[in-house]
Order: structure tokens, then C-alpha cells, then sequence
């Protein structure tokens, strides 16, 4: 088990070696929501991610006892980065295995940290084996990501730093990986802020906490990929389930469509990048009616734990979003293969105040008569209401449209 007497022995460790994170009001945020919404910006640490806090105090830890001792360790990215960079200011060899297919931000920022990173298996369990398989060959030492009690017991330095600042809590929101983070700011929680709750957050695709609480030991979840990555852990912590086990609230489950908006809407409101774990505690505050409802006019305070987003990722998100939202469309136009047609497409679309970004024109590609032509125009426009009033413009200058 975890005390808070060692949450306070990691703060002791760690400060004047990691940097205080901020925490803010967004009024923003706090208006759509009905809560009064605090985010700690958990995303600013050098690598990213509140991973900083677990292993730098678990390599400092270390230093004494086992000074520039190889390390090695597995992760989806966020860990591994953390492990890679202390290490290197530390003095440590280190090897990071990485499953196949996670984001080349994360796998280039952890070789840039002066990791050796070695990509193997589908998910972070195959990694997991890859990595236990080196301690034993190499004689290093493993560090492991979330069941590991100096581990923990950083990452609960979270709510230690809340509580310095003064940041009013009446609920806390975190997202649920192998439980590392929320376990360690369970035990905080409870000593700082003792009327506050907490609830953890998973994605719908790898709901690890839920499924082991359910079983009533750690299982091995058949979960899927999730835009998450952090958290597509496919079975929990040994330490963190003991730690919540019996005293964690019902865990909020989070969709891929919701992350993704949450994301964006992080991103165009509060001009804030994170990723999508960094995203899933507040795509449940944003998306669940009745926890908004149950805390309204309350201190929320969500972590906004990584920012490692793959651009690629995030553009397509914001695609995505701008498209569900009727500011971006996709009109397909059957018009006479005749001089003029193109520009009295552009010409309407213009005159409503729609800004054209592509345009593709087909005559025999997409089943076309002779003397006919398709044009494809994805437009960007000021929201649904604005591309309604487009196409019945469009319409009734005689030109049929579908939206593609």
C-alpha cells in the first residue's frame, strides 16, 4: 500500500528537480460546462506528460543505491519518455521497448532523450515482455510505468501542489491507464481534501479498472486501440486496484468521438494541445449531462495529463470536428460540361460568404453522361446554419447538391 507520508517524501524529492506545473481557471470552459473548471496543466512538463513525476522519483530513488545502473522499461510513449530524460540527466543507460505502432512523436522524443528504443509487439504488454526479457539479459534494472509504489506515490505529488496553490477541489476527474495516477492522487486526495471526490475516466475501448473491479482482482481486458493510446493498458496495476479498489467511485466511460472533441475543444477554446489521454477526463465532464448536472457551480479540477499529440492524429481530428460541426463540407454539383459552369459555382459559394479550399472535377470518373461534369468543393463555412443557407442558395440558382 501507499501512505501519504510517502506522497510527501516524493514532494520533498522532487522539488527543486521538477518544475511546478500550473493549474488555471478557464472561464471558458467553466460557462459551457456549468462547473467551475480547473485544469492542471500537466501537459507543460519538459516531456509532456505528469510521467516526470513517478519516475524521476523512483530514478532518484534509485541514484543512491544503484548509481548509473542500467535502466529499462516499456511504455506507450509517455513513460518511456519521462524514464528516458531523467535518465540521461541522471547518468543511466537506458532502453525503452515501445509497442509497434505507437506515435513517431513519442518514439522520436524518447530517442532524442538519449534512449535506446527498441519497437516491438501490438500493444504495450508484448513491449512489456520484450522489456522483462532485457533486465534479465542485460542485468538492468526495470522501471516499471504504474505498479510501482515510488512510482505512485510521485505521481500523487499532483494533488500535494494543488493544495499548496490554494486550488478549491470538490471533485476531481483522472483518467484510469494502468491506475498509477489515480491511485497516488487518491491517497493525496483523501488526506488534503477529505470532502472531495474523485472519479476515474476510461475509454470505452479499454475499460481495464472497470472490468478488474467488476472481476475483483486485475484482468486482462480484450480491449481495442483507442485514440488514448496512454491509456489502452490492457490490464491494471496490482498496487494501484488495491489502492481503489473498494473506495473508488463508478468509473465514467468516454467514447472515441468524445475524446476527439474534447480535444478540439481544448484546443480552440482554452488554446490548449493535449493528447487523448490528456483529453478523456474532460470529454467526460463535456459529454456527460448528469455529472455536469450533480456538479454544477462546483470547483472541478482535471488534469490535463500529456500533450504528445501526433500532428497527423490532430489534424484529422480537427477535420473531423470542423465537419461534424457543418463548418466544413463536402459538396458534389452535376453541372453542364460548358464553359462558366466552374465559375458560377465558385461565384455563388463565394457571394454566401463560403470559402472554398479544394475542388476536384470529374467527367468520366464518377458515372457521368456525355456533356456532364461533377465537381467536388469541400467548402469551409461559419457553422451548420451558414452551410444550410449555402445549399438552398445553391439550389435555387438550379444547382443539385449533395452533401458528400
Amino acid at each position: 500500500m501507499i501512505t501519504f507520508a510517502q506522497v510527501e517524501e516524493a514532494r520533498d524529492r522532487l522539488r527543486g528537480a521538477l518544475p511546478k506545473t500550473p493549474c488555471v481557471f478557464s472561464e471558458a470552459l467553466s460557462e459551457l460546462t456549468g462547473c467551475r473548471v480547473h485544469f492542471k496543466l500537466e501537459n507543460l512538463h519538459r516531456t509532456g506528460s505528469f510521467k516526470e513525476r513517478g519516475a524521476l522519483n523512483k530514478l532518484l530513488c534509485l541514484r543512491e543505491a544503484h548509481p548509473g545502473m542500467g535502466l529499462v522499461t516499456a511504455s506507450a510513449g509517455n513513460h518511456g519518455q519521462a524514464v528516458a530524460f531523467h535518465a540521461f540527466r541522471l547518468g543511466h543507460p537506458c532502453v525503452v521497448v515501445m509497442p509497434v505502432k505507437t506515435p513517431l512523436v513519442k518514439v522520436g522524443a524518447t530517442r532524442n532523450w538519449g534512449a535506446e528504443v527498441i519497437l516491438h509487439g501490438a500493444n504495450y504488454e508484448e513491449a512489456m515482455e520484450r522489456a522483462r526479457e532485457i533486465e534479465s539479459e542485460r542485468g538492468y534494472f526495470f522501471v516499471h510505468g504504474f505498479d510501482d509504489p515510488e512510482v505512485v506515490a510521485g505521481q500523487g505529488t499532483l494533488t500535494l501542489e494543488l493544495f499548496e496553490d490554494g486550488v478549491p477541489c470538490d471533485l476531481m476527474l483522472l483518467p484510469i491507464g494502468g491506475g498509477g495516477l489515480i491511485a497516488g492522487n487518491f491517497v493525496a486526495l483523501r488526506a488534503l481534501y477529505p470532502k472531495a471526490k474523485m472519479l476515474g475516466v476510461e475509454p470505452e475501448n479499454c475499460p481495464s479498472m472497470s472490468g478488474s473491479i467488476r472481476a475483483g482482482h486485475p484482468v486482462h481486458e480484450q480491449g481495442g486501440a483507442s485514440l488514448a493510446d496512454g491509456l489502452a493498458v490492457k490490464k491494471v496495476g496490482t498496487l494501484p486496484f488495491s489502492l481503489l479498489a473498494e473506495s473508488l467511485d463508478p468509473i465514467l466511460l468516454v467514447s472515441e468521438d468524445e475524446i476527439a472533441n474534447a480535444i478540439m475543444v481544448l484546443l480552440e477554446r482554452e488554446k490548449t494541445m493535449v493528447e487523448g489521454a490528456g483529453a478523456a477526463a474532460f470529454a467526460a465532464l463535456l459529454h456527460h449531462e448528469e455529472l455536469r448536472r450533480q456538479w454544477k457551480g462546483r470547483d472541478v479540477v482535471v488534469p490535463l495529463c500529456g500533450g504528445n499529440i501526433d500532428l497527423n492524429i490532430l489534424s484529422k481530428i480537427i477535420d473531423l470536428g470542423l465537419a461534424k460541426a457543418g463548418r466544413l463540407g463536402r459538396l458534389r454539383v452535376v453541372v453542364p460540361d460548358q464553359p462558366g459552369s466552374l465559375a458560377g459555382i465558385a461565384t455563388a459559394i463565394g457571394n454566401e460568404g463560403g470559402n472554398i479550399l479544394e475542388i476536384f472535377h470529374s467527367r468520366a470518373l464518377l458515372g457521368n453522361r456525355v456533356g456532364q461534369v461533377t465537381i467536388d468543393v469541400v467548402v469551409e463555412t461559419r457553422g451548420q446554419d451558414h452551410l444550410d443557407t449555402l445549399l438552398e442558395r445553391l439550389a435555387a440558382a438550379g444547382l443539385a447538391v449533395n452533401i458528400r
